[in-house]
């Protein structure tokens, strides 16, 4: 294929997966606070219809890039940091604690639906969030109680 008939990297067709990493980015910024849920809302759906590549960049380009993962390993546990007093959670609590942000996330949204389809019928609707949150929340809860010794547990 000759350069000039190379398509342009804004004009290249997006596949499911760039969607899905916009997605996953701004479902980050929403649970770190840098996106309300009418923005984030906004931009998701824009990120779901995106044709191009060049169509998903602008919806992250004013978040900052996330912070590569800091390493884990057994030295790297429970260490005291030489400035600070505390010590540093070791990965499988921080773990566990992303994972209830993602569950606050979702509870947000789903509340939200379940507010606007309520104002929408005229009537208070059954707060049906309360099954699927009840069950992540239930195994969230499980995974401390029952850890996985595979996975490490966050006592």
């Amino acid at each position: 294929m000759d350069d000039e008939e190379r398509v342009p990297p804004k004009r290249m067709r997006a596949s499911d997966t760039d969607r899905d990493l916009v997605a996953e980015r701004l479902a980050v910024a929403l649970t770190e606070g840098r996106l309300d849920l009418t923005e984030y809302d906004r931009r998701l759906s824009l990120a779901m219809t995106a044709v191009f590549m060049g169509d998903l960049g602008p919806l992250t380009a004013d978040l900052p890039r996330p912070a590569p993962p800091a390493p884990t390993g057994p030295t790297h546990r429970a260490l005291v940091d030489a400035g600070h007093r505390e010590p540093v959670l070791n990965s499988a609590w921080k773990n566990w604690v992303d994972e209830w942000r993602w569950w606050l996330g979702a509870a947000i949204i789903m509340g939200t639906i379940w507010g606007v389809t309520s104002v929408v019928g005229g009537e208070l609707l059954p707060f049906w969030p309360l099954v699927p949150l009840g069950i992540w929340a239930a195994i969230l809860v499980a995974a401390v109680v029952w850890p996985d010794d595979a996975s490490g547990s966050p006592h």
